[in-house]
């Protein structure tokens, strides 16, 4: 896959993993509006039915008081004929006749506004009383449409009774005129408010914590509960107490603390599993997207493996090639001296080609926990001086130098020879490898502890902070700009790691670009 489809693959993928995202934060947005506009209707709801529960348990009351009184005053109440109706129909059939009447008669109790409050308007109220009588006429009880005044109705029907309209109209209009004029705290209670609120808010399952208030011309009264403070996002309002002429100066206001949790809380489930499924998402998204670059990288790691390899089998297999031509030459074929030149140029390419594949192998099998080390106690100073021995000709022919500097009183450790000495070959040949000039290498040694710390010091390029973070990484070569003659597959490094850690130290590098690096090993003491 080349570069620029890998990069549209990738802008697609993150497109379509925003774009989920997005809606779904959209979807629980719209849930959580829906749920507060459902939220907010069903309050109003029950703050009408307490309302009006509110205004029928005072007319309750108020009827109550109001026959409490009448019955108490022992007198019977006074009757004036307000209106007498008569109705006359005759059947030509049946030779009937029917008359009809209904006499209305307001009684008057004598009781007014007084009786319930000293400063409310003198203010009467009546009971309707309708007295009404059916009569029957068969025959020749009656004269043409005059009824004779011996005749007597074959049939009489009386009935009486309350107008309940007109009582009703009447109560309605004196109450409230008589109750405006008293003061709230003798209208309501708080216990009376909460009560009825409580099962309101019951009945519409809304089970979450409220606070109450009555307030007067948009002033709060005393007839509050005690937690109540005002907010506008989360308090709602019904007009209560209405006087005749549907006015009134009194608003209830319910408050509900934890109206936001409430809402949410009934979107919880949906949310969690809609939150749970995208995070599972967005892991398997990321994951793959991780394995994509890293596939890209291990196949572009692999390509310049491939040709760093072969670039480092290529010189030696010329090398060997151009020695046996030359040997096969007669003139150079009697010549020893020349022979034996070219059979230790051979011997030297191949053992050189056995080295890079033996790197490879000893990081594979140590991958793969197949490769054994035994470790003995050993001076770790011999060591040093062992590796140094390896690279002296190699140092010579550079024109540099080795200074040491064992500063470390203890100094015996469980180490592998062979391995251990490939470790400090290896890091030794990266600074003269890693010097555009002699190479200047600094080892010292120093106690910390339980530990023996060796640090080893060139006066090389250096590298980046980047590249100190990857420099044990497997097939990592950072780039060496003008020094062209520096090669390797990148496999060094990685194998240091892997036998120090197995020595149950720890291997890093201070560096700083164009002044040299320093490897640090540290590794734990024989007690």
């Amino acid at each position: 896959m080349n570069k620029t489809r890998f990069r549209i693959l990738v802008f697609l993928m993150s497109i379509s993993m925003i774009g989920i995202i997005l809606v779904q934060l959209y979807w629980i947005n719209s849930s959580f509006i829906k749920n507060d506009e459902q939220f907010k209707h069903h309050t109003q709801q029950v703050l009408n039915n307490v309302a009006k529960k509110l205004d029928d348990k005072e007319v309750i009351d108020f009827y109550k008081r109001y026959f409490q009184i009448t019955d108490s005053l022992g007198r019977a109440p006074k009757r004036e004929q307000l209106r007498k109706i008569y109705f006359y129909d005759k059947d030509t059939k049946t030779n009937e006749t029917l008359i009809y009447s209904n006499t209305i008669l307001p009684q008057d109790f004598g009781v007014n506004g007084a009786f319930f409050n000293k400063n409310a308007y003198p203010i009467g109220i009546k009971n309707y009383i309708s007295n009404r009588k059916t009569q029957i006429y068969k025959g020749n009880s009656l004269e043409g449409n005059t009824i004779k005044l011996e005749a007597k109705p074959n049939v009489t029907i009386e009935k009486s009774g309350n107008l309940e309209i007109l009582d009703r109209v009447q109560f309605y209009v004196a109450f409230r005129d008589i109750v405006s004029q008293r003061p709230i705290h003798r209208r309501i209670s708080p216990k009376l408010i909460n009560s009825i609120l409580n099962f309101e808010l019951h009945k519409a399952e809304i089970k979450t914590p409220y606070e109450f208030a009555i307030y007067s011309n948009g002033l709060a009264t005393k007839i509050k509960s005690e937690e109540f403070r005002y907010d506008k996002c989360t308090t709602y309002g019904m007009p209560i107490l209405m006087d005749a002429d549907g006015n009134t100066k009194y608003q209830l206001l319910v408050r509900f603390p934890n109206k936001t949790n409430y809402v949410f809380s009934e979107l919880m489930p949906m949310t969690i599993l809609s939150l749970l499924f995208t995070l599972i998402i967005i892991i398997t998204y990321s994951s793959a997207l991780k394995q994509l670059i890293t596939q890209k990288q291990i196949s572009e790691i692999k390509t310049d493996f491939i040709n760093n390899m072969t670039h480092e089998f290529k010189t030696p297999i010329a090398t060997i090639n151009l020695a046996l031509d030359a040997i096969k030459n007669p003139k150079i074929i009697d010549d020893k001296e020349k022979v034996q030149k070219y059979l230790q140029m051979i011997k030297d390419e191949n053992k050189r080609m056995h080295a890079q594949v033996e790197n490879v192998l000893r990081i594979s099998k140590l991958e793969r926990n197949e490769l054994e080390i035994k470790k003995e106690p050993h001076q770790i100073n011999d060591f040093i001086q062992e590796a140094i021995d390896h690279v002296s000709l190699i140092l010579e022919d550079r024109g540099g130098e080795v200074q040491t500097h064992f500063n470390a009183t203890r100094n015996t450790v469980l180490l592998n020879d062979v391995h251990f000495t490939n470790v400090l070959v290896n890091i030794l040949d990266n600074a003269m490898k890693y010097s555009m000039e002699k190479p200047v290498i600094t080892i010292s040694t120093e106690n910390i502890k339980d530990f023996v710390v060796i640090k080893i010091q060139d006066n090389g390029i250096g590298m980046s902070k980047a590249a100190q973070k990857k420099v044990f990484e497997k097939f990592f070569r950072e780039h060496t700009g003008d020094l062209h003659n520096v090669k390797g597959h990148g496999l060094g490094l990685a194998y240091v790691k892997q036998i120090v850690d197995d020595h149950n130290g720890q291997v890093f590098v201070e560096s700083e670009k164009g002044k040299g690096s320093t490897f640090i090993i540290k590794l734990p003491l024989i007690n």
